[in-house]
């Protein structure tokens, strides 16, 4: 117990091992550094650092020091196997040569698995748990064991299911972790269950590792500690194989904030640690080249905002009404989006988060809200295109610089063979500008016609082409708004720069290039805009 009387709750990251499962997922040995430093900086208990003797990479980094000043370091790995002694087993003597605090070990915990998998008796998996945790304690080791498949083993044979856990704590493990390994078990069971293992064993050495094949694993994790678990096991973003793991960015933040947890445990996190959860969560996804998922709870780019007129009143009075926690608790903030749903409130939020102080009464607001709402009808997505959605609202109510004008543009699109006599396709782009009178014209290629543009256009603007180095184009989606001979075609680019910072623009036309050059310019435009950029006439000055 703590000082005020609360229970210490630990954490346990399991996103180097289990997460690297993910499909599409390789971390690099500088990765999982990077990775594991993050995690402490968090002030996880406990960072499961992969399988040292599985593959290079995880023998590597347990091979050489992570710098880590908080969370303990587990190696994670198999029981001895059958019919070996503990010092002739090679995966059990890797794991005991390996720089790490713990060795969690992975065993059997469902009768069917230990006759199916092992093809040993119940007597000898329990003998392998006992051998292993023992070999690991006495060089110095903190031993967990992970009973794999726990509730399915206990739902079919509870007394084998509870005798592996009792071997294990027996034999020196600090944590015993009930595995609902296929993601399939229900809350209500998962609760009732680790209350019945907690009362025979107390909860003190008891952890709980969830998947989320249910989409429950959070909520079971969560079930787990009524039940009287006292460690959880999880992801950062909840990855990992299938539909991956609990996630941690969810579950700290409930544990932390509300009051049925936050009264009652304490967590190790390091001091203002929730509020760098959300820049954590996207420079984990930056790490996994992937875009952040917007409606993640808590750290999303949706999970604050509305878009509704009368919700954007609401909470602009009370912003309890529409929102659990502050979004700056966790590191986040709040979005009122502009839409063709939006009404003044909206507007006037967002016009305020870019700086740009407007009366209510401005006749200038009316104006261009009616805006919004027309253009939207015409194709636009302003809720998602916030840097075109600034753009539009700075030229007509504050001031944007004047950059350049592009005069024209061509792009020709060849289908042909190289000099390997390959059949390829290849776009090239002209792109004519004016800057401040002088005139620039640049030939690129591309493998299609909005590379080959991106690539013209910025080959040569004059004094603005070394402000964009740092952008680049991240994603690109096409959507046909209506349809018929005179469909419109409404273009959503996504940009990064500057190591991570996103937006997105909007384009919208008949023509899919033509859609596509216009979210480009405003996607350089706002570049140079945040950069500090001078405009042409400006600079002349």
């Amino acid at each position: 117990m703590s000082a005020q009387g609360r229970e210490r709750l630990y954490l346990y990251d399991t996103t180097l091992r289990d997460g690297a499962q993910t499909p599409g997922i390789d971390f690099s040995l500088e990765e999982k550094k990077t990775i594991a430093r993050m995690l402490d900086e968090l002030g996880i208990d406990y960072v499961e650092g992969g399988y040292p003797g599985a593959n290079p990479t995880d023998t590597a980094f347990f091979g050489e020091e992570r710098g880590l000043t908080h969370a303990r370091l587990a190696a994670f790995g198999m029981t001895r196997r059958p019919g070996r002694s503990a010092s002739n087993d090679p995966g059990l003597q890797a794991l005991l040569q390996a720089k790490a605090d713990a060795i969690t070990f992975v065993a059997k915990g469902w009768d069917y698995h230990v006759e199916l998998a092992l093809k040993c008796s119940l007597e000898e998996n329990l003998a392998a748990i006992r051998d292993s945790v023992e070999a690991a304690k006495e060089r110095g080791f903190e031993p967990l064991v992970d009973v794999e498949h726990f509730f399915d083993g206990y739902k079919a044979n509870p007394d084998y299911a509870l005798k592996c856990v009792e071997t294990a704590l027996e034999a020196g493990a600090r944590w015993a972790v009930l595995c609902d390994t296929n993601g399939g078990t229900l809350p209500e069971e998962i609760e009732e269950i680790a209350a019945t293992v907690a009362k025979h064993f107390g909860g003190g050495n008891l952890g709980i590792h969830c998947h989320d094949d249910t989409g429950m694993a959070v909520a079971n994790s969560l079930a787990a500690v009524r039940g009287g678990v006292r460690m959880i096991q999880g992801t950062l973003n909840g990855i990992g194989e299938r539909c991956g793991n609990a996630n941690l960015v969810t579950l700290i933040p409930t544990l932390a904030l509300k009051p049925r947890y936050a009264e009652r445990f304490e967590l190790g996190l390091k001091p203002d640690a929730l509020k760098k959860l959300t820049s954590i969560s996207r420079a984990f996804n930056e790490i996994l080249n992937r875009p952040p998922e917007e409606q993640a709870p808590y750290v999303g780019l949706t999970a604050f905002a509305t878009k509704a007129g009368i919700h954007a009143s609401a909470i602009l009075k009370s912003p309890d009404t529409y929102e659990h926690v502050a979004p700056e608790a966790v590191g986040n903030a709040r979005r009122v989006l502009v839409s063709d749903q939006a009404g003044k409130s909206n507007l006037l939020s967002e016009l305020k988060r870019y700086g740009l102080e407007v009366e209510k009464d401005d006749p200038r607001l009316a104006n261009l809200l009616a805006e919004v709402k027309e253009r939207e009808a015409a194709g636009y997505a302003f809720d998602t295109a916030e840097a075109s959605l600034e753009l539009l609202a700075r030229r007509r109510l504050g001031h944007v610089p004047h950059f350049f004008d592009v005069e024209s543009y061509k792009v020709i699109v060849e289908r042909r063979h190289n000099a390997l006599g390959e059949l390829v396709t290849m776009a090239e782009a002209i792109v004519k500008v004016n800057i401040d009178g002088e005139r620039y014209m640049s030939v690129a290629e591309g493998n299609g016609p909005v590379h080959a543009l991106d690539a013209a256009l910025r080959k040569d603007l004059g004094p603005y082409s070394s402000k964009l180095d740092d952008l680049e184009l991240v994603d690109y989606k096409v959507r046909i708004v209506n349809t018929g001979t005179h469909a419109t075609t409404r273009v959503l680019i996504e940009w990064r720069y500057d190591g991570g910072e996103r937006f997105f623009t909007v384009g919208v036309s008949p023509n899919i290039v033509d859609a596509s050059f216009e979210a480009m310019l405003d996607a350089l435009t706002y570049r140079l805009l945040k950069n500090g950029a001078a405009g042409a006439a400006e600079a002349a000055e």
